[in-house]
């Protein structure tokens, strides 16, 4: 079953009041308040659009908490699957009632949702003054009276502490998995000049940042638009060079045709962390087949076993796809041994949603809700056991952490098997002082499912 926008949108509006207008004024603020919602890769775009209003001498508030509210909002959605088109929809609605109200004097929508149900959109919430796509911001600018400045392409504004960054390599996708809408938000891979790269990492070298976290849709990708090659390994050998950057790391690298010299790349450079993200999705032949993610089990698990056979203690990421339309309950059960057989280190897992206008809308959604959450919670509980008992073989070892916080008197770090906010976090006690984006060793003296206690060495 496929659940329409415009559905969702009415959903929405049962549980607000009817919206009435309200006569804005019409003078120009110079406080905008950006909503950031989604991944990683929308926050870099508010990043960037950020520092473009700093330019234009427009004061930006990220992620307000509080209740008071500029007269200009601009929410950045995300479209990615049903529950984040839900919380997309309700912030624009929240927002929309503040304008009703007179709290709020103007109101834009940009992100991935906005570049895909446009017209939805604008027929059903009017209050919203205009909807622009992701590669829209000159035409957000221009509606604030703001210019776009290219000299500042490379250089943007950090919402993450200021030790580590976000750090988007291309835009798009030329895969054609039959569950994923992304292309149709996103558009087809462009990879950004390895000069550029170099410069903006530079750039945030400059700021403070010691750790790159490499994004994309398709990072394997990298390159082949412009240079008629992969060039993902000559990318990173580039950015090692860059004086203050101490951790690279990367993220969500597709598996089919993975180039395989990148893997001489990380364990050959100091620099890169010896981890990686790599969706698997599925198992299973057929739901493989049927999800058109171009490799078979024995070609993903032989990529699996050359990683771990060319970078020694090399932590993987992985993510599974739970539900879809011909996953039976003997896929399932193959998924499950699969898991328990590789003991990856990391491993996050969605449930299917039908999305419109991919191609796996020709197959009947018939897994039920609950045996769909059934399926997420086994497999999790299943990476749960397996997390913990790595964990446990590190208690006694020492690791270099990234301090990336304090947190109810104890120092909460990273090793390099973990990345921020989606794998394990190491809590270190320690009566002196420890200054947050510092490196320092410590030795694990204790060990839970999802997180490390350590002591300073």
């Amino acid at each position: 079953m496929i659940v329409s926008v415009s559905h969702l949108i009415k959903l929405s509006l049962l549980f607000y009041p009817k919206i009435e207008s309200l006569k804005t004024r019409s003078y120009r603020t110079e406080k905008v308040q950006l909503i950031t919602l989604g991944c990683s890769k929308n926050l870099v775009d508010s990043e960037n659009l950020m520092h473009q209003l700093d330019f234009n001498e427009y004061h930006v508030e990220h992620n307000p908490t509080g209740k008071k509210h500029s007269e200009i909002v601009i929410i950045n959605t995300c479209g990615f699957i049903d529950r984040a088109k839900e919380e997309s929809i309700e912030t624009i609605l929240t927002y929309a009632k503040l304008k009703s109200k007179g709290s709020i004097q103007k109101l834009y929508v940009t992100g991935c949702l906005s570049q895909r149900y446009k017209d939805n959109l604008e027929a059903e919430i009017p209050e919203v003054d205009a909807f622009f796509g992701t590669m829209e911001m000159p035409a957000l600018l221009n509606k604030l009276n703001a210019n776009y400045q290219h000299e500042l392409v490379g250089e943007r504004f950090l919402s993450t502490p200021s030790h580590y960054a976000y750090f988007k390599i291309s835009e798009g996708c030329n895969r054609t998995c039959s569950f994923c809408a992304i292309p149709l938000m996103r558009g087809k891979h462009i990879s950004v000049p390895i000069e550029k790269l170099v410069k903006e990492a530079q750039n945030l070298a400059a700021q403070g940042v010691k750790e790159l976290i490499l994004i994309a849709q398709e990072l394997t990708y990298y390159g082949l638009d412009l240079y008629k090659e992969r060039k993902l390994s000559q990318l990173l050998n580039e950015l090692c060079a860059v004086e203050g950057i101490e951790w690279i790391r990367l993220h969500y690298a597709y598996p089919s045709k993975f180039p395989l010299e990148v893997l001489d790349v990380i364990r050959d450079q100091d620099k890169i962390c010896n981890y990686i993200d790599i969706p698997l999705q599925h198992i299973s032949d057929k739901v493989l087949k049927d999800m058109r993610r171009q490799i078979t089990k024995k070609e993903s698990t032989d990529l699996i076993q050359n990683i771990r056979n060319t970078i020694p203690g090399v932590s993987i990421r992985t993510t599974m796809l739970v539900g879809f339309p011909t996953e039976t309950e003997e896929d399932f059960k193959e998924l499950c041994e699969f898991v328990k057989k590789m003991k990856f280190d990391r491993l996050g897992v969605f449930q299917y949603s039908h999305e419109e206008d991919t191609s796996a809308q020709l197959f009947e959604d018939v897994i039920s809700p609950e045996i769909k959450e059934y399926r997420a919670h086994t497999l999790m509980s299943i990476q749960e056991t397996i997390s913990l008992e790595l964990n446990e073989r590190k208690i006694g070892q020492e690791f270099k952490v990234l301090i990336d916080r304090k947190d109810n008197g104890q120092y909460v770090g990273r090793t390099y098997s973990d990345s921020p906010e989606v794998d394990n976090e190491v809590y270190i006690k320690h009566d002196s002082y420890l200054r947050i984006g510092d490196f320092v060793h410590a030795k694990i003296h204790d060990a839970h499912h999802f997180d490390l206690f350590a002591s300073i060495v």
